[in-house]
């Protein structure tokens, strides 16, 4: 038992599906596969099973922010 949390407080964030981290993101279940398979978001195995974690899609979500330019312009 963990004596440090409140009870109602879960140790863990679940675990997301494919399709689950490719909603968040507003991107294709194929886009988290590429991802996962170009090692930019790890994912956890457990057999036949593939997760994403929410603190490494937290992770790639601020790898991939960038300083918006001034001056006009995308």
């Amino acid at each position: 038992m963990n004596h440090h949390l409140p009870q109602d407080t879960p140790a863990f964030e679940p675990l997301l599906t494919y399709r689950q981290a490719a909603e968040i993101l507003g991107v294709t279940d194929r886009t988290i596969w590429t991802l996962v398979d170009q090692g930019k978001l790890p994912a956890v195995r457990f057999g036949r099973s593939v997760r994403i974690d929410p603190a490494d899609l937290r992770g790639l979500i601020n790898s991939a922010k960038r300083p918006v330019q001034k001056g006009g312009g995308r």
